[in-house]
């Protein structure tokens, strides 16, 4: 997919009110499109794509200019422009009638053309505006272009290739009917209009103020709020932008507060732009072409449309006088294309007041039908509805916004209008969660966060996460930081948070930048780590909070050391805490200095780029030694490490009496670390209950040690020894201690240990015993003819085992199945249902 800018300079106010576009030539794109090239090579179809202002029509235009300008061309070459707004409103008819209707002179000259497709260009503009669904352009194609046909079937028939099939087409549309545009178009050339590059943003700021200074700090406000300066590739927001803030430093305000939503630059822009002029329009008189004005938005928003004509405008019961103010202002701007048609200079522009529509105060009279099409508040933010529909999303972002008190106050004074404040109560119904659902789920939980921070409204806040009682972040960039701060500090019922931090957020530890970018990472980590610090005092604010889980993140060296100040304060209270896969390596070291002495902490995990950090052991000793400790559960997944670190951590588990479960799984275990753990489970003071060994490298040389520890320890009762290879001999051994009378172990996991039939022999003589064991997991392993045994087992009154993993019968039941010999199998079955207590478990044995 290629991409192209072509803003040079652009929208600078102009001495008559309006604005002037200047562009620049591409000779790649321009070549892509000459006539002369060899069919074979040449892509007939381009499309180009973009958001909402960065100047895809400008681009098509001055591609017909280049088509029939073409000096080269030995005869003429032809070109036509379709809008697809004009296309809503035409009827039957031909397609040579089509596409001479903006030219009635040409109408005698159309069949010559057009037996000369390859020199003709169609431009079909705005297919994101079409009103007929994608799919309704397939149905009755037509290649003749001298037939009456419906509008939609000549568009499709051009479209897809049998109206005149070696002609050329550009198709301009926004990014949200792509997906239905693929459908139509064969082997298109995609080219992204990227409008406003990050250059040309702060060139244009520097142009348009007159002070270099204000330009650059008025472009880093815009640059810190990442969603407005994304409409920031769009010209005509920049010019929003600078004409609102360039306002305010002139009258001596900080504009700082104007950039920290999108609801609240628009809002000011909109409310500068007339409180400048109100003596020559008093605000009595802007009451009624506001509401005209958000109407019409309104409307076109939910047709999907932003070019508006006559009709539209008696549909709606608009009075073209109405509109003077906002033309006035260069909020509204007539078609040059269309006589008597209108449109907002932006596409953001059009959702604000859009927005506004839904917080005005209305008289019953005045709704009526003008509204028909215009969904309420809960359909607005559906996600049904944003998904057809995605600029609903920004409407109901900006709806929100428009909640806050302070805002209405600004916008009535404006105005002369009144605003509801019944919008806040249908905003917290359509954000409430469905009985039995938890609030704020992984998947929208961005979404709502993102729409409470533009309200900035704390009532609102508190009052829609009352309920909330854990939560999943994603943090992608510096806004969401911001936003999720703003909104966890108001959950005051908050007890855990599930938090993801991306790549790039911190830059301190990235190698990649150049050297002449460490100024810009020293202030970019500056006001990260600020936001960050703001989002971690929750930790030691909230006093409900427990759970902290932290996985999958890309952290920095400060920014781990921020957190680990918040958790080590007296007035946080986290029990349990997961870091799992987190970088840099050394974050984990950080973790466990803070939480040496935390006596709330009762539940920790350690997993990800732990392997080998030779002091990581030292710290957990630090931690279970401590006199305040009352760590309870510890999982530390992946370590290493020396026999003489092992040594010093048996010692620590001697000296803890509160950890009761230990996970060491995937931990590479020497010998000699073997033995100092079954030493210290032989211990008279070790109190651990639960233990598991998965995948430590164990094998049947170990279970002699492990064997021994099981008699004397009289607390454990759940081992885990999965994925290791232990065999039939070191099931004999385990089995052996297992007999004895003292051994309390009742659960027990051997999934994937490469035990055979063999194995099976020694396990049912164990059951047959008085042993403890009342779970058992033996999946995946070798064991199809071993089940036998275990059914001889299961036969006798004094089994006491209850449950089977359901790794068992997963593993045996397609092997068998597969090898037509289901007797043991059945044999198993039938024993198990009749026979005895066991039953198969519909989840795994977790230890």
């Amino acid at each position: 997919m290629e991409k192209f800018s072509i803003w040079k300079n652009t929208l600078w106010p102009g001495d008559d009110g309006g604005f002037h576009n200047i562009t620049q030539r591409s000779p790649k794109l321009i070549s892509y499109l000459k006539p002369q090239t060899s069919i074979q090579s040449m892509p007939l179809t381009v499309v180009l794509h973009g958001p909402a202002g960065v100047g895809k029509t400008t681009v098509a235009k001055q591609l017909m200019l280049d088509w029939t300008q073409d000096d080269q061309a030995e005869t003429s070459n032809s070109a036509f422009y379709l809008s697809c707004k004009d296309l809503n409103h035409k009827g039957t008819c031909t397609f040579a009638e089509l596409i001479s209707a903006n030219g009635p002179d040409l109408q005698d000259a159309i069949p010559g053309i057009l037996t000369q497709a390859r020199k003709i260009l169609f431009v079909v503009d705005g297919f994101d505006e079409l009103r007929v669904p994608s799919g309704a352009l397939i149905h009755d194609i037509c290649g003749d272009w001298r037939k009456q046909k419906p509008v939609p079937v000549l568009l499709g028939s051009l479209l897809k290739r049998k109206m005149l099939p070696r002609s050329t087409l550009v198709i301009t549309t926004r990014p949200g009917a792509l997906r239905g545009l693929r459908l139509l178009v064969e082997q298109p050339l995609f080219i992204e209009i990227e409008g406003f590059l990050e250059l040309d943003r702060k060139a244009y700021f520097l142009k348009h103020f007159e002070e270099e200074m204000q330009a650059l700090r008025a472009f880093e406000l815009m640059k810190e709020n990442a969603a407005l300066f994304h409409m920031g590739s769009a010209p005509a927001v920049c010019w929003i932008v600078c004409t609102c803030l360039k306002r305010q430093m002139e009258r001596g305000e900080d504009p700082a507060s104007t950039c920290r939503t999108t609801t609240s630059l628009f809002l000011r822009f909109l409310c500068s732009q007339f409180t400048a002029a109100r003596s020559s329009c008093p605000r009595d008189c802007l009451q009624a072409p506001l509401k005209s004005v958000c109407l019409l938005a309104a409307e076109g928003i939910w047709t999907q449309t932003s070019v508006f004509d006559g009709e539209d405008l008696r549909r709606l019961g608009v009075q073209e006088s109405a509109l003077r103010p906002f033309l006035d202002k260069n909020i509204l701007r007539k078609s040059k294309d269309c006589e008597a048609c209108y449109s907002f200079i932006h596409l953001s522009v059009q959702q604000f007041l859009a927005a506004m529509f839904y917080v005005l105060e209305t008289e019953k009279e005045d709704v009526g039908g003008h509204r028909c099409h215009i969904g309420d508040v809960q359909k607005l933010l559906s996600k049904e509805g944003r998904l057809k529909n995605p600029s609903l999303t920004q409407v109901g972002y900006f709806v929100f916004g428009l909640s806050n008190k302070e805002r209405a106050t600004e916008l009535e004074t404006t105005f002369g209008c009144l605003v509801s404040m019944e919008v806040k109560q249908q905003l917290l119904k359509c954000r409430s969660m469905p009985q039995g659902k938890k609030p704020f789920s992984t998947m929208d939980a961005k979404e709502v966060l993102c729409c409470l921070y533009e309200s900035q409204e704390e009532e609102l806040v508190e009052e829609a996460v009352a309920a909330v009682t854990e939560i999943s972040i994603h943090l992608t960039s510096t806004l969401e930081m911001m936003q999720s701060s703003f909104c966890l500090k108001h959950c005051q019922n908050l007890q855990k948070i599930s938090l993801q931090v991306g790549k790039r957020i911190f830059l301190e530890n990235d190698t990649t930048l150049k050297s002449d970018a460490q100024v810009e990472r020293s202030q970019h980590d500056h006001h990260s780590l600020h936001l960050w610090a703001d989002l971690c005092s929750v930790f030691s604010s909230n006093k409900n909070l427990n759970f902290l889980d932290v996985r999958e993140s890309f952290l920095s060296q400060s920014s781990v050391r921020i957190l680990c100040e918040q958790i080590t304060h007296a007035t946080c209270h986290l029990q349990k805490v997961v870091i799992k896969n987190v970088s840099p390596a050394d974050a984990y070291r950080d973790f466990c200095l803070a939480f040496i002495g935390k006596k709330t902490l009762t539940h920790l995990v350690l997993e990800g780029s732990v392997h080998g950090d030779e002091m990581l052991l030292l710290l957990l000793c630090e931690i279970l030694k401590h006199p305040r400790c009352n760590l309870q559960y510890l999982k530390l997944g992946s370590c290493s490490d020396t026999p003489q670190r092992w040594a010093d951590f048996s010692s620590a588990l001697k000296i803890n009496q509160s950890l009761k479960c230990l996970d060491l799984t995937a931990s590479e275990f020497p010998d000699e670390g073997v033995k100092l753990l079954c030493s210290t489970l032989r211990h008279p003071m070790c109190f651990l209950q639960k233990l598991s060994l998965e995948n430590c490298h164990l094998t049947e040389a170990c279970c002699e040690e492990l064997s021994s520890a099981l008699i004397v320890n009289q607390r454990l009762t759940h081992l885990c020894l999965a994925k290791n290879n232990l065999g039939v001999g070191g099931v004999k051994i385990l089995c052996e201690g297992l007999s004895y009378p003292e051994c309390q172990l009742q659960t027990l996991v051997l999934c994937h240990c490469n035990i055979n039939r063999h194995g099976c022999k020694y396990i049912s003589k164990l059951l047959q015993g008085d042993s403890s064991l009342t779970d058992l997991d033996l999946g995946f392993n070798p064991i199809a003819t071993g089940l036998c045994f275990l059914c001889e087992a299961l036969k006798k009154p004094n089994c006491n085992l209850k449950c089977l993993g359901r790794s068992i019968s997963r593993s045996l039941w397609g092997p068998l199945h597969g090898q037509g010999s289901p007797r043991p199998w059945r044999c198993f079955r039938e024993v198990a249902g009749s026979c005895c207590t066991a039953e198969l478990s519909s989840a795994e044995t977790n230890v």
